[in-house]
């Protein structure tokens, strides 16, 4: 065992006030987590390992605190040391979304988890929140060039390229922008959101929640990158979404068809930026199944191709070299 794995567990029994528990892992995720699931007599919790060099706990308990306080379904932290970076947390088991869909549970699932999300965008205190700046919206799009093209693939783009990106990215910045912000969760998607038997869903990985566009998490969660939804579904759940806000009584008029651009855009940009995070966690981390979700992630915007003229040359531009390379390198 490692010497952190000994830390963590001389830390669980101090916690616990005793060494009588199991400990396995229970998954790790794209980041510098670990997580286990340790039990305790008839009871199970989840460890939470984050090594404070590389991630911010801090943060993780400061917006649990705001999502409890506005009744959302997140883990119950039962123990904390930051400096070390363990978590002791409730326990949501294994169900996650990613596994729990099909045919027949996609409104049901999804319909908790616009609910749970209206009511995050409506009700959470966003106080202290980083904004989710122009600036953070370049440099994630730039990650696509940087890790996808240009490492992962060794593509080199010609100024004709360079261009069309440059012209595509200060649209979708615009588009980003001009949006209503609220609380945005910032990974609401499958992976993280666990079917639970009340209170429907259960949230994770929250702690990099920012103050931005309002159309942010349902595009994560309804054109996700590890799970596509047939399109009749996305329409239907999008209207479910703007039917919610005005039941709740949104300050927030928002016009259909607007909303719909805005949408669509604003997952481009999403899409961009993960299948460059994809192939950053293959190239530096090692982590090399998230490559199988880059086709599925680009698809979304050769789909959208047609229907915004704007996207047309860098939908061509991934349709006619960035995806057939993909699948010559696999």
């Amino acid at each position: 065992m490692t010497e952190r794995y000994n830390t963590l567990e001389h830390w669980l029994s101090d916690s616990l006030g005793s060494s009588a528990f199991n400990i396995e892992l229970a998954s790790e995720d794209a980041s510098f987590r670990t997580y286990y699931r340790l039990f305790l007599k008839n009871k199970t919790f989840i460890v939470m390992d984050a090594p404070p060099e590389k991630e911010n706990s801090k943060s993780f308990v400061k917006i649990t605190k705001k999502l409890l306080a506005c009744h959302i379904n997140v883990p119950i932290i039962h123990n904390v040391d930051l400096e070390k970076g363990f978590l002791l947390l409730s326990d949501f088991g294994d169900n996650l979304y990613l596994d729990a869909v099909n045919n027949s549970s996609i409104y049901d699932l999804y319909s908790d988890a616009i609910n749970a999300l209206v009511t995050m965008q409506l009700s959470s205190n966003v106080a202290g929140l980083n904004d989710y700046s122009g600036s953070l919206f370049k440099s994630e799009m730039d990650l696509f060039v940087e890790w996808l093209v240009e490492k992962h693939l060794n593509i080199k783009l010609n100024e004709e390229h360079i261009s069309s990106l440059d012209k595509l990215f200060n649209l979708l910045m615009n588009n980003a922008l001009e949006q209503p912000k609220v609380f945005v969760h910032r990974d609401f998607h499958s992976r993280n959101l666990m079917v639970t038997n009340e209170n429907n869903p259960g949230i994770l990985d929250y702690q990099d929640a920012v103050y931005g566009p309002v159309t942010y998490d349902l595009v994560s969660l309804l054109k996700d990158c590890y799970i596509k939804l047939p399109q009749s579904e996305i329409d239907r759940l999008i209207d479910f979404y703007l039917a919610r806000r005005v039941e709740e009584k949104s300050e927030f008029k928002i016009n259909r068809d607007e909303f719909t651009k805005w949408f669509d855009l604003m997952g481009v940009q999403r899409h961009l930026k993960a299948s460059g995070i994809f192939a950053r966690l293959s190239n530096r981390d090692g982590k090399h199944k998230f490559l199988d979700d880059i086709p599925r992630t680009l698809s979304y915007i050769v789909e959208l191709k047609e229907k915004y003229q704007d996207l047309q040359p860098v939908g061509n531009l991934i349709e006619k070299l960035i995806l057939p390379k993909m699948r010559e390198d696999r």
